[in-house]
């Protein structure tokens, strides 16, 4: 296993990182490493990523699995929506073109999903961030079904404000960062 250059991993160090099926990411300073994602998991993020497509502005992109720069951090969501030229080359989008960070929670990315990814993509502005929870959590409410929507919206304060929570079987219109309708339903099989 390759080691950082320094005391603390920087996404430069990612380069380093062997292509083995494991997905690398850094986290304020810290490797993370996951598994491949579940089956259920890359449905959603499918299904979300061509609805999206359908209603997106023709200046903004949509994509999976790409590392957001953000200083020396280089967390991977799930999925950004960014606007204008992506470098197509780069390691990464440069943070201030992503308009939207998506997760999907995962038994293995829990903590990283609710708790350090908001607070650092908050942070690094990212005016958008939805998170989906696909298997069921603490907080779910009685006959709330699977998928869940969370919205949250960039405040003043740069944290994440809740907009939405939605659940399947339900129908909502998003406007931020773009008017997007979804009933989180439709996004699985």
């Amino acid at each position: 296993m390759p080691t950082p250059k320094s005391d603390r991993w920087t996404a430069a160090d990612l380069d380093q990182m062997p292509e083995d099926g494991l997905r690398y990411e850094v986290l304020n300073g810290q490797l993370v490493v996951n598994a491949s994602p579940k089956p259920r998991h890359q449905w959603l993020i499918k299904w979300l990523e061509r609805s999206l497509d359908r209603a997106l502005p023709s200046d903004y992109v949509v994509l999976q699995g790409v590392g957001v720069l953000i200083g020396d951090d280089q967390p991977i969501p799930d999925l950004v929506v960014a606007t204008g030229p992506i470098p197509m080359d780069a390691r990464g989008i440069p943070v201030e073109q992503v308009e939207l960070a998506v997760e999907v929670v995962s038994k293995s990315t829990t903590l990283q999903d609710r708790m350090v990814k908001p607070v650092l993509y908050a942070e690094a502005g990212i005016p958008n961030y939805w998170r989906f929870e696909i298997n069921p959590f603490k907080g779910q409410l009685p006959g709330e079904s699977l998928p869940v929507l969370f919205a949250y919206v960039l405040g003043t304060d740069k944290s994440y404000e809740p907009t939405r929570r939605v659940a399947a079987g339900e129908t909502v219109t998003l406007r931020s960062p773009f008017e997007f309708t979804v009933d989180p339903a439709s996004l699985m099989p």
